[in-house]
């Protein structure tokens, strides 16, 4: 059992951004976290959560969950206490500029044990073109000062695929981001999405797949797990992992998504309606044949693979061919890619027998 909060409130829109989040709702903060609460004690009923089917991880994003102090969360944490598994995973997102020592301290005596900073880059001419609000000073004293608070394990995100990068840049930013203690990097291509400021300007996206290749060898050259098309690190997000493993999840806030047993829930996008009725959620049945698609193309991007008994007996056929080519192996009933670059074909080409 996974639970998602979304905070989607923002001190700056970045040029890039399609997900939920507003710049000028800041007097909502405090009805919107009490809308939080109304609407946890729903779903803990929807999805059973007990002490013995327990939140084995919490993941807060936004939106930018540094823009809300860590007082207006308590009440929300001290409800879901009785139901956190020993040990949970609990990550919240936070950007370099708004994420203070106060801050940082502040969540971790709620019990938050990992921090993952929107850095994007270490180069400021590059955070001024993503139309970020944070500087590369923000972001090492961000991460230093998490540490030196106690969080054991740190992510950072970074983009790549902006026009104007080049191997120099990004080994630059590379070099920095190990210096750092951080045990996990998400590592994004910019992609141009409808109703953002690089709507207009399309040509500022620019992926070339020799530098995405290049990009991901370094990385794992120094030790981090390419456990996902995105995603590296010598510790592994559980919560991540729980998503592509098709794991219930809880979607809390405006925006939000949650997902149990086939039939996906969607509280408003609108925060001032979602602030007046937190338990107005849109269903959606997912058929079998949807599911399937979905565990297909999550399996064959990440470390979880795909399990030989969902497939009918074309499909094992074709995933049996795609071994044989080199491009997929198979151990302990699973079959895994081996080059997520490729995820999607590979997906297809066995979603289509």
């Amino acid at each position: 059992m996974l639970l998602y909060i979304h905070i989607p409130f923002c001190d700056s829109k970045c040029s890039y951004c399609a997900f939920n989040s507003y710049v000028d709702k800041f007097s909502l903060r405090e009805a919107y976290m009490d809308a939080l609460i109304i609407q946890l004690k729903e779903e803990l009923l929807r999805f059973n959560v007990t002490p013995d089917n327990p939140i084995e991880t919490i993941f807060i994003g936004g939106g930018t969950p540094s823009t809300v102090e860590p007082s207006l969360y308590r009440p929300l944490f001290e409800m879901i206490d009785p139901y956190v598994a020993q040990g949970c995973e609990i990550t919240s997102e936070a950007n370099p500029n708004s994420a203070t020592r106060s801050w940082l301290e502040g969540m971790f005596e709620l019990g938050v044990n990992r921090i993952s900073f929107g850095v994007q880059s270490f180069n400021n001419e590059k955070l001024k073109t993503l139309g970020r609000a944070h500087n590369t000073s923000h972001a090492l004293e961000s991460i230093r000062t998490a540490s030196a608070i106690g969080y054991k394990h740190i992510s950072i995100d970074l983009i790549y695929g902006v026009r104007g990068d080049s191997k120099a840049l990004l080994s630059s930013d590379l070099s920095q981001a190990f210096a750092l203690p951080i045990d996990h990097i998400s590592l994004y291509a910019l992609t141009i999405e409808e109703e953002t400021a690089f709507e207009k300007t399309p040509e500022i996206a620019e992926e070339k797949l020799e530098l995405t290749r290049w990009l991901f060898r370094e990385i794992t050259s120094k030790g981090f797990d390419h456990y996902e098309i995105s995603n590296f690190g010598t510790y592994r997000s559980r919560h991540n992992i729980g998503y592509w493993e098709h794991k219930p999840y809880i979607g809390l806030g405006s925006g939000a998504v949650g997902f149990l047993e086939g039939i996906r829930y969607y509280p408003s996008t609108d925060v001032v309606h979602y602030c007046q009725n937190p338990c107005a959620i849109l269903t959606e049945t997912i058929d079998s044949e949807s599911l399937l698609s979905e565990k297909l193309f999550l399996g064959f991007r990440s470390c979880v693979g795909v399990k030989k008994a969902i497939l009918n007996e074309k499909q094992s056929a074709q995933a049996d061919l795609l071994c044989r080519e080199g491009m997929l192996s198979f151990r302990e009933g699973h079959y895994f890619n081996t080059d997520f670059l490729v995820a999607d074909e590979i997906a297809l080409r066995v979603e289509g027998f």
